[in-house]
């Protein structure tokens, strides 16, 4: 059965480990997406970046602009002319007196160059000075101040015109054959274009495999920027065709991620098996290692230097609270271990977040009241503060790289830490937690059920307060929780409310046991822990506090009474009496902290019987319970250790002492 049970437990271990696993790879970036994130003008916010290969230095924009516009008020455009078009023209002159002077004065005219309408106003606006002109492949540079225009060749001969016969014959030719010799070539005027443009656009050098391409804290220039999206663009294009690569990428990524969360449930089975051994407590820190990844990697992906937004020590705030700080910072660095994959430079990220993680759990180590969360918050600042100037220091020698963004971003974050508090209570709800702020709050004597307590049952209520006093002093010896066991101590005898009477230290000279069978008074007893516990399920007493009341007995007897049986059985000549009547219902102590318990509560008692409180007759008292207990079986089940039997003993000795030490009599009047 045990082998059974241990091999079940590591199946849900695994399973829940490898189920976080797949939720974290799923949170991590694309593979082909860089994430930097920077802008013109401002700070690079990484590490010294080094050209992993060569990479072409291409002009920055500004300078492509700059150079377009230079090159639109340059460019000479490129004309087609066709020589022939005069002696074409001229054929084609109606016959007639006037067809030799109107042809030699077209063949003068087009020698000088004829263009459209459109092109001689840009020429008279002063636009187009100059062009090319292409003439049997080749191209020549003129000057258009002697072009002309078809209208202006009609009106230039029309007012040669001798007579009105020449008018005539001049309208009804000239208009339909009149066309430019000179024509705007717009594939040879773009070609030529894209070449001048490129030619003032090349590439202004090469940055060489192994040079800086930007340093961290530099300004980022419109080269920079150029350069940066050059690389960018040359690593996607190199991602896009391996293939491989991508594989070998993700191999890493899960081995890295199943390794870190090995390392936390390693240390959970080895080391603090109240979290290996509770399924809730389990899924708990597994579920924030989830969403504490996810949330990084949104926040990285998106905003520049978004990690350190994430408030890391809430998991150590979080995990002290319910477990101890030894877990609370191992867990804290696991999940920052899983998060530095995500960070620019991860050594910086990990030696910050595990400092904060320090001082969250030094500020929480004694934590009795919310309001610490302020404390918390304002400690995990300051830590955060005195790290980052000192991560600077360290590998730049000087304030270069100082970011302020950063140091918003740790302030804002140490001021999320307080969300621990929302978190905490959701948590309690959420997995059946209880935290020692909670603790805390039961233990006051404020509380409802105690403050009936102080009221119905005085004399209950102060053995309570013994047995917390006598059970935390042992429990601070041995590492035990001290709160859970005041708590403890405090609700352990509430069932008591139901019959304060029938108990003795509620008892005023009239004892009702006097008129009953032992029996009868066992069954009396033995009920105020069923009945405590049902006083305590109504009044939402947390599970972990209502097993001191079920298990500060154990499964022991209500000696006096089944003694008393026996010497009225032995009196009769009868047989020994039946011990279940007069057993308690148990369980026995289950831990280090019910074992308290129950020593307690049984040394407090019986100390009210001593005829004398000397060391001897103390010391003897407390061997004599502790012993007898531990030889009954009652600690059989319990995780407290032999180890701690005499730091106990020690621990209620040196407070019985101090609780009855002798007073000095005052002298009479």
């Amino acid at each position: 059965m045990t082998k059974f049970f241990s091999s079940s437990k590591i199946v849900w271990q695994s399973l829940l480990a490898l189920a976080a696993a797949v939720l974290v790879l799923l949170c991590f970036p694309q593979a082909d997406t860089t994430h930097y994130k920077y802008e013109e003008g401002r700070p690079w916010n990484y590490a010294k970046l080094i050209a992993p290969f060569d990479i072409p230095v291409h002009p920055d924009s500004a300078t492509l602009h700059r150079m377009r516009d230079t090159l639109d008020a340059r460019f000479v455009p490129v004309f087609r002319i066709n020589q022939l078009l005069a002696d074409s023209i001229a054929a084609a002159l109606p016959s007639g007196p006037h067809r030799q002077a109107t042809a030699s004065r077209l063949r003068r005219i087009y020698a000088s160059g004829v263009v459209d309408s459109d092109t001689r106003r840009r020429i008279s606006a002063g636009t187009l000075s100059r062009v090319r002109v292409l003439d049997k492949n080749i191209l020549s540079e003129i000057s258009t101040a002697a072009f002309t225009s078809p209208a202006e060749i009609y009106r230039r001969l029309d007012s040669l015109a001798v007579d009105s016969a020449h008018r005539r014959y001049l309208a009804a030719s000239l208009p339909t054959l009149l066309r430019p010799n000179i024509v705007y070539d717009s594939v040879e005027s773009r070609r030529h274009y894209d070449y001048d443009y490129l030619t003032l656009t090349a590439d202004r050098g090469v940055i060489q495999q192994g040079q800086t391409i930007v340093d961290k804290g530099m300004v980022i220039t419109p080269q920079d920027y150029t350069n940066l999206h050059t690389y960018e663009s040359m690593i996607h294009d190199q991602l896009r065709g391996a293939t491989s690569s991508d594989t070998l990428m993700l191999l890493g990524r899960v081995v890295y991620v199943l390794l870190c969360l090995a390392m936390l449930v390693a240390y959970y089975i080895f080391f603090c098996p109240a979290i290996a051994d509770n399924p809730r407590a389990y899924m708990f820190v597994l579920l924030l290692a989830v969403i504490f990844f996810m949330f990084s990697s949104l926040l990285e992906r998106n905003v520049v230097l978004g990690i350190y937004l994430v408030p890391m020590a809430i998991v150590a705030a979080l995990v002290q609270v319910f477990f101890d700080g030894r877990t609370a910072i191992v867990t804290t660095l696991g999940i920052t271990l899983l998060c530095a994959a995500l960070a620019t430079f991860p050594l910086e990220y990990i030696f910050m977040q595990t400092a904060a993680a320090a001082a969250a759990v030094y500020s929480l180590r004694e934590v009795a009241r919310r309001s610490q969360m302020l404390r918390a918050s304002a400690f995990v600042g300051i830590v955060c503060l005195l790290a980052y100037p000192a991560i600077e220091l360290m590998f730049n020698g000087s304030f270069a790289g100082w970011s302020w963004r950063m140091v918003i971003f740790l302030c804002i974050s140490a001021a999320l830490v307080q969300l621990a508090y929302v978190l905490m209570f959701a948590a309690e709800r959420a997995f059946g937690f209880v935290s020692k702020i909670t603790l805390v709050e039961l233990a006051d004597t404020n509380n409802p059920l105690l403050r009936r307590l102080s009221d119905e049952c005085p004399g209950t209520f102060q053995h309570s307060m013994a047995v917390a006093n006598l059970a935390s002093d042992a429990a601070r010896l041995i590492g035990a929780d001290t709160m859970l066991v005041r708590a403890g101590a405090m609700y352990h005898d509430i069932g008591k409310l139901r019959n304060p009477a029938f108990f003795t230290e509620n008892q005023h000279g009239v004892n009702p046991h006097d008129t009953l069978r032992p029996e009868q008074s066992a069954r009396i007893i033995t009920a105020h822990v069923t009945d405590g516990l049902r006083m305590a399920e109504k009044a939402g007493v947390p599970a972990v506090v209502r097993d001191f009341i079920s298990q500060h007995h154990g499964r022991g007897l209500a000696k006096y009474f089944y003694i008393l049986a026996c010497r009225e059985a032995e009196a009769a000549g009868c047989a020994a009496p039946d011990k279940s009547p007069f057993a308690y219902a148990g369980p026995n102590p289950r831990s280090r902290e019910t074992s308290l318990m129950m020593m307690a509560d049984s040394v407090e008692a019986a100390s009210r019987s001593l005829p004398e409180y000397t060391d001897a007759a103390i010391s003897d008292l407390v061997n004599r319970i502790i012993d007898g207990q531990i030889a009954d079986g009652l600690h059989n089940e319990s995780t407290i250790a032999f180890r701690d039997i005499p730091a106990i003993k020690e621990a209620f000795v040196k407070r019985l002492k101090t609780m009855y030490h002798a007073r000095v009599a005052y002298p009479p009047k």
